[in-house]
């Protein structure tokens, strides 16, 4: 994706206090794919580095986002991990290219179809809802920072099969009612509050679930406004 990423000088945080901290610390951003955050290399490539930013591509997938993102912490431990990629959305009101941040997050279908409705390894009782780092069988994100993040805040399950069937769709969205769905951000969440780092997940649509059809999606336009997101985030710590 060629063009520079304008800026918006509205400020996505704006607490000097808590941002001074960050300022100081080492960020380390996480993609799946290099495709994803191809505008921020760009906008990296000719700005001045005022901070610490490392980037870590993992490849796609829970466990190759797991194994990645925590050989890299072990290297060089970070004070802020941010996730950013495109995601699939199960509601069809938010609009194509929106971005926004993930609050909670667990993994879908770490679960078993039993008498026609879907049961977690949580309802099984072969996890306890509250081991850490879940809590009733989520992985939440209480960075207060997230708070100074002007922009939705939702929850999402991660997937290793990517959905694509009526009737997932509808255990899913049953048990969980998710917005985002990924194949990462679990990894992440897990990850981070494992090893107590903060972290923030950041997602831009750019299709919604079950829609194969991918001339309906639109892949450019969510990784523009992801960029554009990811470096005012950047520019406001």
């Amino acid at each position: 994706m060629s063009g520079k990423v304008k800026l918006n000088q509205d400020a996505v945080v704006h607490d000097s206090i808590t941002l001074s901290f960050y300022n100081r610390m080492n960020i380390l951003l996480v993609a799946a794919t290099a495709k994803e955050i191809e505008p921020f290399f760009e906008y990296y490539r000719n700005t001045k580095r005022s901070r610490d930013i490392d980037i870590l591509i993992t490849g796609i997938g829970l466990t190759a986002a797991t194994y990645h993102l925590s050989k890299q912490i072990n290297l060089k431990r970070p004070g802020l991990v941010i996730q950013a990629g495109v995601a699939g959305c199960f509601d069809k009101k938010i609009a194509l290219g929106s971005v926004i941040i993930i609050k909670k997050e667990t993994i879908a279908d770490q679960s078993v179809i039993e008498l026609k409705k879907l049961k977690t390894l949580f309802d099984l009782g072969l996890v306890p809802h509250d081991q850490f780092p879940f809590k009733k069988g989520w992985l939440e994100n209480n960075n207060k920072l997230l708070k100074k993040i002007r922009l939705k805040k939702v929850n999402a399950i991660s997937v290793n099969e990517i959905t694509t069937s009526k009737q997932k769709i509808k255990f899913y969205t049953g048990s969980f009612r998710p917005v985002i769905e990924s194949m990462e951000g679990a990894a992440l969440h897990y990850t981070c509050l494992m090893e107590k780092i903060p972290f923030i997940q950041l997602r831009s649509v750019s299709n919604y679930i079950a829609d194969r059809d991918k001339k309906k999606w639109d892949m450019k336009r969510s990784i523009i406004n992801l960029n554009k997101e990811l470096i005012k985030l950047l520019e406001a710590l």
